[in-house]
């Protein structure tokens, strides 16, 4: 089942992890997926499933990696969720168009709290859109009480069912930031919470599982195990934890060995044969990065030495000269790529990425709130499939590659594997 809405901020994640907590509960084997690039939500819909959640982009990935996906999950789960991104038929590709695609019913999570009979208006309007998406069913978030339930319900079109509903409790709100969630390592109480809403969505819940879909036999792409016997550090804490599951997979299965290591704990660099900084939120720890001299030398060694670098968003910001946050206060940082940046409260940049390096085209995403001064000639720059403006610049020197972007590997296994060799 999908689960979308007609809107960002109508509660999606809340009711997906709900599901995923109730159902689990009741000893079903659950399967949660992320459309779209979103790095934070399956976070926080996997911990409520106990699995990992991965991401699902027709765009990214490619319909042949959804299929492979869904496939291999059927084969294991007996209910699978796949969270939808912002509104029901918002972007190219959208939330609609993966249910076209993969035969998907839609669960559609709507924001009831200042709405009666309207509220079925507005279901009627999501299930007749568009030709082929099937809305399955409906739940209300935010709702007033039984009684309001009621009024939610009753407006109902008959073929639509009413699958549950969540209160207006701010105890059952996750906490945001910029870029979205709080990210699920940093929240203490977060079984707490995912315990707290499948108790609330449990009173008025549907107990039927959605209608089983069928999926063809499907197998991911090939990886290259050109990275047999090599060791690459993967830097892994709450500055650094924009990581995508499938990513890790293709290293693994390309033949890496993957060494996690934490700059704000302290940790050195690992022996290693290539690093790789992902995104995050470095500018939400200037002070303690900046204490790091010992790992941005052992970072400019292996740089230095013709090793491999990939560093990503907030990885390639930790490699400037000095990086500042929304309230003025700066660090300086690695100094590895001569430039600047401030991290400010508005958005910067966001949307799809292609990007054609000289290991092979990668896709992939930016989204973030930074902007930099680059005192370099990008090796690349990226493509927006919809012609947004942004269009994030990729820079190189000798083995490291630094940008904004996020890469989706299996967008391009071979590819990937390429940038972790010499």
């Amino acid at each position: 089942m999908l689960v979308s809405a007609p809107a960002s901020g109508q509660g999606k994640t809340s009711v997906t992890a709900a599901l995923a907590r109730w159902h689990t509960r009741q000893g079903r084997r659950v399967a949660v997926f992320k459309a779209g690039a979103d790095f934070l939500d399956p976070l926080v819909t996997g911990r409520a499933a106990g699995v990992t959640a991965y991401q699902l982009d027709l765009w990214m990935g490619g319909e042949a990696d959804v299929r492979a996906r869904l496939f291999a999950a059927a084969a294991r789960a007996d209910l699978i969720l796949v969270e939808g991104m912002a509104g029901l038929f918002d972007g190219a590709p959208s939330s609609a168009d993966l249910a076209l695609a993969c035969r998907l019913p839609v669960l559609a999570v709507i924001d009831g709290s200042a709405m009666a009979e309207t509220f079925g208006a507005v279901v009627s309007g999501l299930a007749h859109h568009r030709e082929g998406v099937r809305l399955y069913g409906v739940a209300a978030n935010r709702i007033g009480g039984d009684h309001h339930a009621r009024l939610l319900r009753g407006s109902l079109p008959a073929d639509v069912r009413w699958l549950g509903a969540l209160p207006r409790d701010p105890a059952l709100a996750l906490p945001e930031r910029h870029l979205g969630l709080v990210a699920a390592g940093e929240l203490r109480d977060l079984e707490v919470r995912l315990d707290a809403l499948a108790a609330a969505w449990e009173p008025g819940a549907d107990t039927a599982l959605p209608p089983a879909v069928a999926f063809a036999a499907a197998a991911p792409a090939p990886v290259p195990a050109v990275l047999r016997g090599r060791r690459i550090a993967v830097a892994r804490d709450a500055a650094f934890c924009f990581l995508y599951p499938a990513n890790l997979d293709l290293l693994r299965d390309a033949g890496a060995r993957l060494a996690f290591f934490s700059p704000l704990a302290g940790d050195a660099l690992p022996g290693c044969d290539a690093v790789w900084l992902p995104g995050g939120y470095p500018e939400l720890h200037l002070d303690v990065l900046s204490r790091r001299g010992d790992l941005f030398a052992a970072l400019r060694a292996h740089r230095d030495a013709g090793k491999p670098i990939l560093a990503e968003c907030g990885g390639m910001l930790c490699l400037l000269d000095r990086l500042a946050g929304a309230d003025g206060h700066s660090a300086p940082m690695a100094a590895l790529l001569r430039g600047c940046a401030v991290v400010g409260e508005r958005l910067a940049a966001l949307g799809l990425q292609q990007v054609a390096l000289p290991e092979g085209t990668l896709r992939g995403h930016t989204f973030h709130h930074a902007r930099a001064g680059v005192a370099a000639v990008p090796v690349a720059r990226a493509t927006n499939p919809n012609g947004a403006p942004s269009r994030e610049a990729v820079y190189r020197d000798r083995r490291l590659t630094a940008s904004f972007v996020h890469f989706y590997f299996p967008s391009n296994p071979d590819a990937a594997v390429r940038l972790f060799l010499p």
